[in-house]
Parts: structure tokens; C-alpha cells; sequence
């Protein structure tokens, strides 16, 4: 007999196995909602991409809330870089850290480039993370280092573009996304979804340079949590 599922599926047509596995198709891999759809499809399911953003809306958050907070501990070496990403005809930043190993600690989209948008970002890592840093990296934006004296004096800052190319390659799933979801419709949209995605990312990240059953077990274990933060693993 199989155990009810969590209340967050309550009047769901479809069960939470289908909502959990389209939601991670969605933020996993560079997918349209209606490429989504069409895998769904091919499996016997059939359900609008409409419903499939919802889905997405919905529980995106909430799943990438829970990684964040069964993940391990970040790295004490963080690297901060800042890409621009147009919305709406308008020129926004995208403000990202990443620690060591190229765990995204977060996000924050913005529309300025100086110094408050800097302190910012570092505000929202502190109180996300509980701890600062023991170095922080970035390129040669003089917003940095002001922002850092202000927020973070105690901390060692390191700028060099050349040290910064882990938070720079971070960069590289969003630009995927940004060209399937063709540009991002408002900045809240854009926060929205890289919050969850970058977090459901990590999640999923196995680490480099180890063997097959290295990579099968980190994958393995992946999938667990994944069973335990969707709910799906008590059905």
C-alpha cells in the first residue's frame, strides 16, 4: 500500500512522481517548457507546457530552498563576478558567487554596477551563508573592494581577472537558459528561476576528474535527495 502523498501535491490531477520529474527536466537541462512537454508525451503524459510552468512557479522554489539547506557547508574561498543580461530592451546585471569547488552560494539580479549593488550582494551572501569568507576573488571593479570594506573589512580580497574564471564559467548555464527561454521577460523573472536553477544545479553538480563509479555513486546519492526534498520518496 502506497503512503499518501505530501500535502504540497493536494488537488493535483497528476500524481507527485510526474510533477517532481517534469519540474526537474525544466531546471535541469536547457528546455523549453514545450520541449518538456513533448517528453512528457513521448512517456504516456499528457500535459500543457502551461501547466508545466506552473508546476515550475510553484514547487521550483521550494525544491531548490530544501537543497540549499541539505547541501554541505560552502567552501571558505569565494568568487564573485558580474555578467550584464538584457530584459525588456533594458540593461541589467547579473551578480553571481560561487565558492571553490563552483557551488553557486547566489544570485542576485540588478540594475545597477557600482558600489550598492556590490554591498548588496555581499549582505544578501552573509546572511544566506552565517559565516564570511577567508578569501574573496573577483576582477577589477573598484565596486568591490569599496563594498567589501564596508561590509567584510576582515576578509583577504584578491583581483585579478585571471583568478576569477570559476565564477566567470559559472556564467555559462544561464547564457544557455537565456537563449532557450529567448531572454528573460522582467528581472524578477530572471530571479525567480536562477534562484531554483542554480541551487537544483548544484545539487546535480558530480564532482571532476574521479572515476566512473565515483561519478555513479555522487550521482546516485543526488537522486536520493532529490527523492527526499520532492516528497517522492515516502510514495
Amino acid at each position: 500500500m502506497k503512503t499518501a502523498h505530501p500535502p504540497r501535491y493536494a488537488r493535483h490531477r497528476f500524481p507527485a512522481e510526474v510533477i517532481s520529474h517534469a519540474v526537474w527536466l525544466y531546471f535541469r537541462f536547457p528546455l523549453s517548457l514545450r520541449m518538456v512537454e513533448e517528453m512528457l508525451a513521448a512517456r504516456g503524459v499528457e500535459v500543457s507546457h502551461e501547466t508545466v510552468r506552473q508546476w515550475a512557479l510553484k514547487f521550483g522554489q521550494t525544491f531548490a530552498n530544501q537543497i540549499r539547506r541539505r547541501l554541505p557547508a560552502p567552501g571558505d574561498k569565494w568568487h564573485l563576478d558580474e555578467v550584464v543580461i538584457n530584459i525588456a530592451g533594458r540593461k541589467h546585471w547579473l551578480w553571481r558567487a560561487v565558492d571553490q569547488h563552483g557551488v553557486v552560494l547566489d544570485i542576485l539580479v540588478q540594475s545597477r554596477r557600482d558600489t550598492k549593488a556590490a554591498k548588496r550582494l555581499l549582505r544578501k551572501l552573509l546572511k544566506k551563508q552565517s559565516i564570511a569568507p577567508r578569501v574573496m576573488i573577483t576582477d577589477k571593479l573598484a565596486s568591490y573592494a569599496a563594498a567589501k570594506r564596508a561590509v567584510m573589512p576582515g576578509v583577504e580580497h584578491r583581483q585579478h581577472k585571471g583568478l576569477n574564471n570559476r565564477a566567470e564559467n559559472s556564467h555559462q548555464p544561464t547564457r544557455r537558459r537565456e537563449r532557450i527561454m529567448k531572454r528573460f521577460k522582467s528581472a524578477g523573472q530572471a530571479q525567480r528561476f536562477l534562484s531554483a536553477h542554480d541551487q537544483i544545479a548544484n545539487l546535480f553538480r558530480c564532482p571532476v576528474n574521479v572515476t566512473a563509479a565515483a561519478h555513479r555513486t555522487a550521482r546516485a546519492q543526488a537522486f536520493r535527495v532529490w527523492a527526499k526534498v520532492t516528497g517522492i520518496a515516502n510514495t
